[in-house]
Formats: structure tokens, sequence, C-alpha cells
């Protein structure tokens, strides 16, 4: 079962049925997500979720409305017939609980919504058909201080939030408790994951960096000893010198670490930079 599942799955079994006002919000959330005219003709919902269907059905029926639910394969159809959808059944009063909106964000989240498993990517988002309705849905949200995009595509208009944190608050606002803590679980991991990964990234880049340079040094000195010239080398020049020919693996700051007195890396860069200007000057 995708997350998408498991989030629907949660939400259709919250017990509110006794909440009319909530109900009717959250049946509104539904009918926002499609392009429709009450009372003029008969509403079709499709969905592929069975939770999302036997939801759609218990508040159809607790609201007392007359429906005839279908299966077509592996889909679950629900028509609300001619004239069920009265002024009265929509009229909500969003002022006496802030559960009607987040009933009504939770609806449309039923009706179109979807997220992926945060071990992919972060992406959730629910579609409409008109923009004005996903305007709406999108102030409530914001209301709540969840922030969410808006972008028009093939004819829809969808909201859209490609951020952990965001979509946590989201689930929260939608009552999806399970799914925020599964959520969070996850996305704790993949990012201590990440975050180790971009360390032993970085150590890797560094690591690579400090044998490159120590290969060059190695060939810097050998060539010196090789032409006859390493005597030549100040006193200073030929402990650094003897000291990278022992110590192929340290980085110059432990390279200079091994000298008595200590040298600081900048110290034992200039004078690995001395040897390399002797080692090029016999090679021209």
């Amino acid at each position: 079962m995708s997350f998408s599942a498991d989030i629907k799955e949660e939400l259709s079994k919250v017990n509110n049925f006794n909440d009319k006002e909530a109900l009717k919000a959250e049946l509104l959330g539904y009918l926002l997500t499609w392009k429709i005219n009450t009372p003029e003709g008969n509403i079709e919902f499709l969905t592929e979720n069975e939770f999302n269907a036997e939801r759609f059905y218990k508040i159809l029926f607790k609201l007392g409305l007359n429906y005839e639910p279908e299966t077509y394969g592996k889909f679950f159809k629900t028509t609300i017939l001619k004239n069920e959808l009265t002024n009265e059944i929509l009229e909500i009063d969003l002022n006496t609980k802030s559960e009607s909106l987040r009933s009504i964000v939770k609806g449309a989240f039923m009706s179109t919504g979807s997220v992926n498993n945060p071990e992919s990517n972060y992406h959730l988002e629910m579609s409409f058909m008109e923009k004005k309705n996903a305007e709406y849905v999108l102030n409530i949200c914001k209301y709540y201080d969840v922030n969410l995009k808006l972008l028009e595509s093939k004819g829809k208009f969808i909201l859209y939030i490609k951020e952990g944190e965001e979509i946590s608050k989201f689930l929260a606002l939608i009552g999806a408790n399970n799914g925020v803590m599964k959520f969070e679980d996850i996305r704790t991991t993949r990012e201590v994951r990440n975050n180790v990964n971009r360390k032993v990234n970085c150590e890797t880049a560094n690591l690579n960096k400090t044998i490159d340079a120590s290969v060059n040094q190695v060939n810097d000195i050998k060539l010196i000893q090789k032409l006859n010239k390493f005597e030549e080398l100040s006193t200073d020049l030929q402990a650094i010198a003897l000291l990278r020919l022992e110590y192929q693996d340290l980085s110059l700051k432990e390279l200079g670490e091994q000298l008595e007195p200590p040298l600081g890396k900048s110290g034992v860069n200039h004078r690995m930079k001395k040897i390399h200007e002797i080692a090029e000057e016999l090679r021209r």
C-alpha cells in the first residue's frame, strides 16, 4: 500500500460522524475539487481507494443524502442524485468551529490528494477544476500557517508542497496524526542519512585531495634526490621532505605535527611550495 493510501485509510477511520457541521464541511471539501453545477444534475465521485469510498458513503448516509454506489473493476463510483445537495446541506457555519475549516481541507485531500513516501522525495498535492476553489483551500491552509503553492497544469489547478516540514504540518492539520509520526520518522532517518553521506563525501573528497597532493610532493622530492640536488636544500626543506617520504598518507597539518618543534599547516604548505618550485626548475 502506498503512503497516500495509508494516510487516507487513517483519515477514513476518524469517527466524527455525530458532528454534522464537520461532515458537511468535509463533503464541501470533496465538492470543491470538482467542476459541478448544483442542483441541476447528478454528481459523480470516482476513486480507486476503498477506504476513501467507504468514508464518502458514510458521510452521505449520515447527512441523509441519497446516493448510488457502484464498482467498475478497481474503481468505486458514487453518484449523488439530483437535487440532493440543497443550500441547507452546503451552508456551513465556519465561525463556530475551526474544525469545519480543517474538515474542508481534509475532504479536498481525500478527494484528489496524494503524498509521496518521504523516503523518495517530498511532494504533496491536490488538484482542483476551478481556480477560485483552489485559492479558497490555499487560504484556509495559510490561516493555519501551512504554506502551499498554486500551479495551473493541463486545465487543472494544483496545490502542492515540496518541503518536508510543510507536509508534516499539513498532515497534522487534516488530522493524520499517525501519518505525521510515520512521516517524521522517515524524514528524520532520511536527513540523518543525507547528512552522513554529505560528511563522508566531503571527507572522501578531502582525502583524495590529500592523496593527490602527497603523490605530487613525493614525485618532486624523488626528482630532486635523483638529480643529486637534495643536499642543496635548506635544513628546513630537507626535514619536511624526509617526513613526506616517510608519511605519505598524512595531511599537511598532521605532517607539521611530526616536526620538532611542530609547524602549522600554512608553514608546511609554504615549504612544500618551495620544494615544488625547485623541482619545476629542474624539470625545465
